[in-house]
């Protein structure tokens, strides 16, 4: 620890020395640098150098325009491949992953990755090997599988040093750092920062980052002090050297620590920072990050500004974790492991063979029986091993999907309050209105009282008392309904606590109803529908978890305007969009009944080949990014567990009815 201090304090104080190396740095990294790389690409014939040149423009491009990064490392990958260079196209595709990850398409960075290891293992290329092991983990490292990303770091640094390449070796020990803070094991996150501070060659490049990690460690020890001092270093370095994704993950650090202690404007500063980096450099985990922290510092001061970083928030992070990227990446492990499984296998039998012409030739008929015995006994083994291997990946996949299904679910959530936060707002405006009208006519009123009075005309007085007497029982009254619709919303929106009450179905239906249509004309301003309803005033009150039932009205209504919103783009001005709900008490035995609720439309209706699917989990007919396929199988569950049932009535071409009942005894 005693020594970690002392590289700490070494790099802070020696001011000489960081502003050579900043004012290299900015050399590197401004248009002298990249200008003198163009000009040797462009003077260059050879193609090797070629290649190596455009790899250090895409490298250079990499935090700053993912755009023209990904154009020099594709440019120089088809120069390797048309001229059969393994060792350029090996390199070029863990190149282009690092930018594609940055994009948040991680799917296809992994896919890089194999690719490339597989090129590097076929020609023995030591140096690319571990730098797509080493890549691959930083892939592993954004999807926050971080035991995965230890284990694919701990191949690529063991390789390194058995090669002696030490700067390499040592950024192996900054991921190592970084991955094992994250699991807080912040022993080893120490060790490996301090292995990685040795090497002199790896300070100028990469400062910023010790800075980082050395401020989340510090973060989660409590010393929030030393925390905020290499987080603010850490920012300014980033900055210096206009590597926009460092500064937007610091920018996230230092916001986070500061709500910690209790400095909104400072963690607002820096997550609005962290927020427009992560924008520009096209750093989708940046824009999730801060994004998410914005939303909830605006969330009770400016509700707008906190939607829309929380929708910015949302898609950023379903570009990373989407369902479909996340798939995809599970089939290409899986394919991976496979065909490692195979390679491993090939190695086996080759082995084997190897053996068994040895006994073969050395040995009679006894030994060949003995051999055929071990070789069973060790295929046994072999077996067990393999099915304990494979027990243990599928738990694991497991434990991950459940982990991707629970962030999904609450993005469900969310979503829905958002809508309801639109809703509400339009609910509250109408009775503000009438409050602020009213308060306005009773000043000129006072003021007209002050000159009648004045005047000695005391009938005119009176009247104008009079009138400013029956204005402010309206503002009382427009008062006490807006306050009635807060504790209302309140009630609602409150955390399910699980315990049922007993709750007016028709009124809860109503509400929401018009939350939910007001919510949808927040996202849609042409949208426009006819709402009927029709409410069985003998219903009453049941017995529910009024939060949880609030939620499914919501998302039927929700999707019945989203149904008829599409319906009308369809067909023009020649349709009438239609939602309606209606409630009826149907006797079930003498001493209770069943409450039916209807959330009917008038849009295309549902496919006949998809009705049985549409309460399955994750499954949606909306364009990607409009919907998880979470919303139906919620509140399936939802009702379930009321004891009810959720039915759906569907005619293509004329709409659909979603139908509720629960029992009340």
């Amino acid at each position: 620890m005693m020594k970690r201090c002392l590289h700490i304090i070494f790099l802070l104080t020696l001011p000489m020395f960081c502003m050579a190396q900043n004012k290299q740095l900015s050399d590197a990294s401004g248009n002298k640098g990249i200008d003198s790389l163009k000009r040797q690409l462009t003077g260059q014939h050879s193609d090797s150098s070629r290649i190596i040149i455009m790899n250090n423009i895409g490298f250079f491009y990499e935090t700053l325009n993912a755009d023209s990064s990904i154009k020099y490392y594709q440019g120089a990958l088809d120069l390797a491949r048309q001229r059969g260079y393994a060792w350029g196209e090996a390199r070029l595709m863990a190149s282009l992953s690092g930018t594609l990850r940055q994009q948040g398409k991680l799917a296809e960075a992994l896919d890089l990755l194999f690719k490339s290891l597989k090129i590097a293992r076929d020609n023995n290329l030591s140096f690319d090997i571990a730098r797509a092991y080493r890549r691959t983990g930083d892939v592993y490292y954004e999807l926050e599988n971080f035991p995965k990303a230890v284990e694919y770091t701990l191949q690529a640094v063991n390789l390194d040093e058995q090669k002696e390449n030490k700067k390499n070796a040592a950024i192996d020990h900054w991921s190592l750092a970084d991955a094992y803070e994250k699991m807080t094991k912040l022993d080893s996150a120490v060790f490996h920062l301090d292995k990685a501070f040795r090497q002199d060659d790896l300070l100028k490049d990469f400062r910023e980052s010790f800075y980082e990690i050395n401020g989340n460690i510090e973060v989660k020890k409590g010393n929030y002090e030393q925390a905020r001092y290499s987080y603010e270093e850490g920012f300014k370095l980033a900055q210096q050297k206009s590597n926009l994704t460092a500064s937007s993950r610091i920018g996230a650090a230092l916001s986070n620590l500061f709500i910690k202690i209790n400095k909104k404007d400072s963690a607002i500063f820096y997550a609005l920072k962290g927020f427009e980096y992560g924008q520009e450099a096209s750093f989708k985990k940046g824009v999730a990050d801060n994004g998410s922290l914005l939303a909830e510092l605006y969330n009770s001061t400016q509700p707008a500004a906190a939607l829309k970083y929380y929708k910015a928030a949302v898609v950023a992070k379903d570009s990373l974790f989407g369902i479909d990227n996340i798939q995809t990446i599970q089939s290409l492990v899986a394919r991976e492991e496979a065909r490692q499984k195979e390679l491993e296998d090939q190695r086996l039998s080759y082995r084997n063979r190897l053996k068994s012409y040895g006994f073969i030739t050395g040995l009679a008929v006894l030994l060949i029986i003995a051999f055929i015995l071990y070789r069973n006994n060790r295929q046994k083994q072999k077996a067990n091993v393999v099915l304990y291997q494979q027990k243990e990946k599928i738990e694991a996949t497991l434990n991950e999907l459940k982990s991707t299904q629970a962030q999904l679910i609450q993005s469900e959530k969310m979503a829905s309050l958002g809508e309801l936060t639109a809703g509400i707002a339009h609910e509250i405006q109408n009775p503000l209105n009438f409050v602020n009208n009213f308060s306005e006519i009773n000043t000129e009123l006072i003021d007209e009282l002050q000159q009648e009075a004045d005047k000695g005309n005391l009938e005119e007085v009176k009247t104008i008392a009079n009138n400013i007497k029956e204005n402010e029982q309206k503002i009382n009254h427009h008062g006490k309904r807006a306050d009635a619709i807060v504790k209302g919303m309140l009630q609602h929106s409150q955390t399910s606590s699980g315990q049922r009450v007993s709750n007016d179905i028709n009124k809860l239906a109503d509400e929401y109803l018009r939350l939910a249509f007001h919510g949808f004309r927040a996202k849609e301003k042409d949208f426009n529908a006819t709402l009927k309803t029709g409410f069985d005033e003998s219903a009453g009150k049941i017995s529910i978890i009024p939060q949880d039932i609030a939620r499914v009205m919501l998302n039927l209504y929700n999707n019945a305007f989203y149904a008829v919103a599409e319906k009308k783009k369809q067909v023009g001005a020649n349709y009438e969009p239609v939602v309606s709900v209606s409630t009826r008490k149907i006797p079930d035995k003498p001493d209770s009944y069943r409450l039916e609720i209807k959330v009917a439309d008038n849009g295309n209706g549902i496919p006949k080949n998809i009705v049985d699917k549409i309460f399955q989990p994750f499954f949606t007919t909306k364009p990607t990014g409009q919907g998880t396929g979470l919303g139906l199988s919620l509140s399936y569950d939802i009702i379930k567990a009321h004891g009810g049932e959720l039915k759906v009535e569907t005619k293509e071409g004329e709409g659909t009815t979603f139908i509720i009942q629960l029992q009340n005894v």
